[in-house]
């Protein structure tokens, strides 16, 4: 037997679905054939009989009427705020931050708040095939520890803003805090960093300089609130003479490290920057629409090139941390916006909820597809369901039919952390307890 057909050895498991999905570019869905997951890696994607035979040891795992695909990627969220899930809702959001979030935020913010907050998001996140999530919110050390528990991928923003709160005094301290964690979270396998100057309106020209410079020398993305509303540009106007795009641009924060988060208001100008820049943009619709900050152009801004993601926002905003409706929200919102059936595709939703925010984040090498040497996040949604028949297509299925209820399995980094619908990692039970202990200091 020669050595390129002799049986390979330590494979942990074979997962052998109707359906795998690649999500490679130009990648078709495959039938036939398995996924070969080996410590934390892919080992291969290859025909059935193939992997049985080169991988005898792995212990197989049956999905007869499975679709297997790259983890899902939430974009943009605030993982801790799912612990005021409804507190605020029906507001308008300067409103809604001003008088209500950000009051309860300085009553509560504490290492304790993020770690939970971000424990039960978590537990969302995965049950919703959600395997990595990019946030911006307080106590990162915190939500590093939270995602750790959970076995979630996560990279975390380092905030920056110029107002005290119980995690930073000004925005010197929040970059001197930023740096501290970006230097402990270094080397982890399972959590990065991002430098997170919340918005043009809560940070001052010599902040973003300093973040960008952060950003710069470590090789970070800058996760940013940006165009989210039409009072954010107006004030920007007011108080700058040019609109918050135009102000990062002059300060050198708009690049290929920027991911904007909403970006719902841009003119063609501006989306033209964007893909001049080579810039990213966190498209969070549910969020959009519940605080009626408006329609993204996300059409328009993938037709320039730009590279669009797609996030749930906070829990507090959305109320759900829910991919896979926000995939269906996506598809229908751009073709309603672009007066197009065919705009944005179903093939290209799921892109962007995988390689494409893969690719954002700087992790395209990592995770986003199902290709050997790539890290192991995979996720199983059994497409078998009654109200999921016929299936003449998986991928429109999953943005169009699915729900996270589908979803049956998820391993991140070869770690299995759900399986047969149940977490493997978290006590829902404890969770619970956990959330009512806050609700009652929320609203005693």
């Amino acid at each position: 037997m020669s050595p390129a057909s002799a049986p390979e050895a330590d494979a942990s498991h074979c997962l052998e679905p109707r359906w795998v999905l690649p999500m490679d570019p130009g990648s078709a869905v495959l039938e036939g054939h398995a996924v070969v997951l080996v410590g934390p890696r892919i080992a291969a994607v290859l025909p059935r009989a193939e992997a049985r035979a080169r991988f005898p040891g792995a212990a197989r795992v049956s999905l007869p009427s499975h679709a297997v695909l790259p983890g899902l990627i939430n974009l943009h969220t605030h993982a801790a705020m799912a612990l005021l899930r409804g507190m605020a809702d029906d507001l308008p959001l300067a409103t809604w931050l001003a008088d209500h979030i950000w009051p309860a935020e300085g009553r509560l913010m504490s290492d304790a708040f993020v770690h939970d907050g971000t424990l039960l998001a978590a537990a969302e996140m995965l049950r919703g095939g959600v395997t990595c999530f990019h946030d911006m919110y307080f106590f990162p050390d915190a939500a590093a520890r939270a995602a750790r528990t959970a076995g979630i991928r996560a990279v975390l923003g380092l905030v920056v803003l110029e107002f005290p709160t119980p995690y930073a005094s000004d925005a010197a301290a929040y970059l001197a805090r930023g740096r501290e964690v970006q230097a402990a979270l270094a080397d982890d396998p399972l959590i990065a960093t991002a430098v997170a100057p919340h918005a043009p309106y809560t940070v001052g020209d010599g902040s973003f300089r300093a973040a960008c410079e952060l950003a710069d020398a470590h090789g970070l993305p800058l996760h940013v609130h940006l165009h989210e509303t039409e009072r954010e540009i107006q004030d920007s106007l007011d108080a700058h003479g040019r609109r918050p795009l135009a102000r990062l641009d002059a300060l050198g924060a708009v690049g290929p490290r920027l991911i904007a988060a909403h970006g719902v208001h841009l003119t063609d100008a501006e989306m033209d920057l964007l893909a001049e820049r080579g810039a990213h943009v966190a498209h969070c619709p549910a969020a959009n629409l519940k605080l009626a900050s408006g329609l993204a152009p996300v059409a328009a801004l993938r037709a320039r090139g730009v590279n669009v993601g797609i996030g749930t926002d906070g829990a507090a905003s959305n109320n759900r941390l829910d991919m896979l409706s926000e995939l269906r929200l996506t598809a229908l919102l751009a073709k309603g916006v672009a007066g197009r059936a065919d705009a944005l595709p179903a093939h290209e939703v799921l892109a962007m909820a995988t390689c494409d925010a893969a690719r954002a984040l700087g992790l395209g090498s990592r995770i986003g597809a199902l290709r050997a040497g790539l890290d192991a996040d995979v996720i199983a949604v059994d497409l078998g369901a009654s109200e999921l028949q016929p299936c003449y297509d998986p991928v429109s299925h999953l943005v169009y039919a699915a729900g996270r209820e589908h979803v049956t399995h998820v391993w991140v980094r070869g770690r299995p952390v759900v399986a047969g619908g149940r977490l493997q990692t978290i006590d829902p039970g404890d969770l619970t307890e956990r959330a009512e202990t806050w609700r009652r200091r929320v609203r005693p």
